[in-house]
């Protein structure tokens, strides 16, 4: 079995250590990809404090791209060589929520304490969400893939991974986004950035971004909003309606906070939705009143995963970075090593960045 470094976690909210472990090789149905980059998604910090509970030690990180360097027997559609996408999208192909076309909501459990990955001395170690990409190289499903262009920057190609799909998927395919709706997204920052994108490509007449920061608000222009709200002014929503001279079609929020769900209904308009995309920590509650939505024809939506058919929504969307009318490069704040994986994740969490890619080539 061979050796490769990853960054493993210990205990939850502790920094990461990074070690050999070992990786078997690719069985039925899976793939082996040597990684050239991995983005860090908020997602991979709030599994690695705790905020969702998990099995340890563990190797986070789902946002990924590197060459297929083995192929299992029953793999199709990609060969050695070829460059990848690498997701956690994780789909069995059989259940009810697959043959309905929702891969996203794959029924069928996978079990990451009996993964590819273990310690140098053979013991327990989790391949969280499925992929445990803060590695040198992963052994995912075969469903987990996508080609890319042969050329195309993997730094790039690895945010189409998670936080791309995410923000453009929720819009496109959560919110159904028509030409000429308005929109408000709730947090400006990596995924925030990409719904802004979507409603951007949708055609959406007026962008309202809002955000407790200024300059991630002028950032939120570069990538299409039209206005931008700051967060921490009274009643904000009063200022997204003004802007755009009614409620919201679709109001999404992409930051992970309880408070912004108690507050989004307020910016949406009748017949409107709440597009719930941020996931706060396990026990987080909010509320609202039930009759509001009822009298009004409004709803809320939950996106996993920006409800994306990976086969399907990644091609389009390297189509449309290839054509100029999606930004991946400009979406990179900054490039680390491995070994400063842990400096990067505390960059990550001042909230500044819009997305910090891990290289390892």
């Amino acid at each position: 079995m061979p050796t490769i470094k990853a960054a493993v976690c210990h205990a939850f909210g502790q920094p990461l250590s990074i070690e050999d472990v070992q990786l078997r090789a690719p069985e039925m149905g899976e793939v082996e990809v040597t990684l050239e980059a991995v983005a860090i998604c908020h997602s991979d910090i709030a599994y690695a404090e705790g905020a969702w509970g998990g099995s340890l030690p563990a190797v986070y990180g789902h946002e990924a791209a590197g060459h297929v360097t083995h192929v299992g027997a029953g793999v199709t559609g990609v060969a050695e060589g070829d460059p990848v996408v690498v997701t956690l999208i994780r789909a069995c192909g059989e259940c009810p929520s697959c043959g309905s076309g929702r891969p996203t909501g794959c029924e069928t459990p996978y079990d990451g304490d009996h993964g590819p990955l273990t310690r140098a001395d053979g013991g327990k170690l989790h391949q969280a969400m499925a992929c445990g990409a803060f590695a040198e190289k992963v052994v995912v499903h075969h469903s987990q893939v996508v080609r890319a262009p042969t050329g195309m920057a993997l730094d790039a190609a690895s945010l189409l991974a998670c936080g791309v799909v995410t923000g453009v998927g929720a819009v496109v395919n959560a919110a159904n986004l028509r030409a000429g709706q308005d929109v408000v997204v709730i947090g400006a920052g990596g995924v925030g950035l990409n719904a802004i994108q979507g409603a951007r490509i949708a055609g959406a007449r007026r962008i309202v971004a809002v955000d407790m920061n200024e300059d991630k608000l002028e950032d939120a222009k570069a990538f299409g909003a039209t206005d931008g709200v700051l967060a921490t002014q009274d009643k904000p929503w009063r200022a997204a309606k003004a802007a755009m001279g009614r409620g919201a079609d679709a109001v999404l929020v992409t930051v992970g906070a309880a408070q912004a769900y108690d507050q989004a209904p307020r910016y949406i308009a009748g017949g409107g939705k709440v597009i719930m995309v941020g996931m706060p920590a396990s026990g987080a509650a909010s509320t609202y009143e039930a009759a509001n939505f009822a009298a009004a024809g409004q709803s809320m939506v939950g996106s996993k995963m920006g409800d994306v058919v990976i086969k399907r929504d990644i091609p389009w969307m390297i189509d449309m970075y290839q054509q100029g009318r999606l930004k991946l490069d400009e979406l990179i704040s900054n490039r680390w090593t491995l070994d400063q994986i842990n400096e990067a994740i505390a960059d990550t969490k001042k909230g500044t960045a819009r997305r910090n890619v891990i290289m390892l080539k």
